[in-house]
């Protein structure tokens, strides 16, 4: 939100350079591409619970599947672009950041409408926590039949170690020796998969350049995770993020105040909320039916909901350390598959 508000500051000042408006041009193009493969490289696909992990995220899918389009027959369609929207929605909020700013470069909706489904998330997200850390962790624990967990001391080291990890500055090391050489071969293995998946693309008709392309990244960028020396380098995630923050500074700088349709966006605010709150109500439903225990079902929700990095802190607040795997590989899958669930999501609401 800080990176929203300077970028709309910025790009709202009277006496802007004309020059301004090739960087904004540039700069999202060229930050997505590069971002995509770097934030999958480290994906972690374990067999342990495979059975477990498969049953959440075949639930957490399908509900947010049909919560959007239940939201989208509600409010989404009174909404400009709310095709393309539920699109973005629905890889948000099955992946995470990544996936709303891929499907953005892919429907190229406006800025000012993709500030606001960022601001909107936010709120919502908000409330999201407030109420599983208030009611909604003891309720479906209660419906579930499940007990309270109580976690040794060595559990509680390891669920801080992991919040920790989390809060770190990941950026403080880069500049030694060791990170500057791993920066290089970071970057050298994402631009041979930004190469192979622009040959691909430009081999398709014009109008599937970007689609394609944006695809490719994301399969491209998953498949590396499986070679060891790829997956081992550990900056490569936060680097990726790091041109996250550019192009979200960037996109926001190309807003325009006076194109803020804020009563408009009423609709929008609608659309997603019910998409948060109704596909968790139905995970919950799915899950219990699939015999999968409440924690799981939580914890897997807030990894689509809100992003692997909430994971911990989720884990902590329910004094159960085993779920750190499932909601982490949960929210791992997420991010692989959201990209494309966003592209077809949008093609099937566009139809309705």
């Amino acid at each position: 939100m800080i990176l929203y508000g300077i970028g709309m500051v910025i790009g709202n000042l009277p006496s802007l350079p004309a020059e301004i408006k090739s960087v904004q041009d540039i700069l999202p193009n060229v930050m997505i591409p590069l971002a995509i493969p770097m934030m999958l490289f480290g994906c972690t696909f374990t067999r342990s619970e495979a059975r477990l992990q498969l049953k959440v995220v075949v639930s957490g899918f399908l509900s947010v599947v049909i919560a959007v389009v239940v939201g989208y027959l509600l409010f989404g369609s009174k909404v400009e672009n709310g095709a393309q929207v539920g699109g973005i929605i629905s890889g948000m909020y099955t992946g995470g950041t990544l996936n709303a700013a891929a499907l953005q470069a892919i429907f190229k909706i406006n800025s000012e409408q993709f500030i606001l489904i960022n601001s909107y998330d936010i709120i919502i997200s908000f409330l999201y926590f407030v109420f599983l850390f208030s009611i909604g962790i003891p309720l479906f624990r209660r419906l579930y039949g499940q007990k309270s967990h109580h976690l040794s001391q060595s559990d509680k080291e390891a669920i801080e170690q992991q919040i920790e990890h989390e809060k770190r500055n990941p950026y403080s090391d880069l500049w030694s020796k060791s990170g500057a050489k791993q920066i290089g071969k970071i970057l050298l293995t994402t631009i041979a998969v930004v190469a192979l998946s622009a040959a691909v693309a430009l081999a398709m008709p014009e109008q599937w350049f970007m689609v394609v392309f944006i695809l490719m990244l994301t399969t491209l960028g998953v498949a590396c995770s499986f070679i060891r020396p790829v997956r081992q380098l550990e900056a490569a995630y936060d680097i990726g993020m790091y041109l996250i923050y550019i192009f979200s500074i960037t996109i926001a700088s190309m807003a325009d105040f006076s194109n803020l349709d804020l009563i408009g966006g009423i609709n929008q605010l609608a659309f997603m909320t019910v998409a948060v709150f109704l596909s968790l109500l139905l995970h919950a439903v799915v899950c219990r039916i699939m015999k999968v225990d409440a924690d799981s079902m939580v914890i897997s929700s807030v990894a689509f909901i809100n992003s692997p990095p909430f994971v911990p802190m989720v884990a902590a607040a329910m004094q159960n350390k085993k779920v750190l795997v499932t909601g982490l590989g949960a929210g791992i899958v997420g991010y692989a598959i959201g990209n494309h669930l966003g592209v077809i999501m949008a093609e099937i609401l566009s139809r309705l």
